[in-house]
């Protein structure tokens, strides 16, 4: 394997802008993310983390890889034919953008009973789910262990909204 260029190089346009600079980029590389669901919104919100520098993401998602997510997620036909986990195939994917990002991937489902610990080594937690429970209980855990948290969602299942074919 080739051996790349300094950080400074890879990062170097990042590094340019005066909100980030050189320290910016260190506090990058020393910050932990965890993200739980590695859909849509959470597959790409690690690749754009991987690739900006973090130091450290935790992925979890209790899902696997179907060809059905193909067209808006991070995985490839590989991922889906094999059903890999939606956390094994994100880490995959992560190491071939940026191999210097820790990646730990949990396949698990997030319950009361394990979400303190999912959470409680990182800085911030990426809600990436598609579900009102589950979103409850990240923002619990957040609120309790005084993490930041970000989350997205869709507005709505726009399935409904498909008309059927003439």
């Amino acid at each position: 394997m080739q051996q790349l260029p300094s950080p400074l190089l890879r990062y170097s346009r990042q590094i340019i802008l005066k909100k980030i600079g050189p320290s910016g980029q260190r506090r990058i590389r020393e910050a932990s993310v965890a993200i739980i669901g590695c859909g849509a919104l959470g597959s790409y919100s690690a690749e754009l983390l991987a690739r900006a520098g973090i130091g450290r993401l935790k992925l979890v998602d209790r899902d696997v890889v179907e060809l059905d997510n193909l067209h808006r997620q991070l995985y490839t036909e590989k991922h889906a034919e094999w059903n890999t986990p939606k956390a094994i195939a994100c880490a995959e994917r992560l190491k071939e953008v940026n191999s210097e990002v820790e990646i730990e991937p949990l396949v698990l489902d997030v319950s009361p009973s394990n979400v303190l610990g999912i959470i409680e080594d990182v800085d911030v937690v990426l809600d990436g789910t598609d579900n009102f429970e589950t979103r409850f209980l990240i923002n619990d855990a957040c609120l309790k262990l005084e993490k930041h948290c970000v989350f997205g969602a869709c507005y709505r299942d726009l399935r409904h909204d498909i008309p059927d074919d003439p």
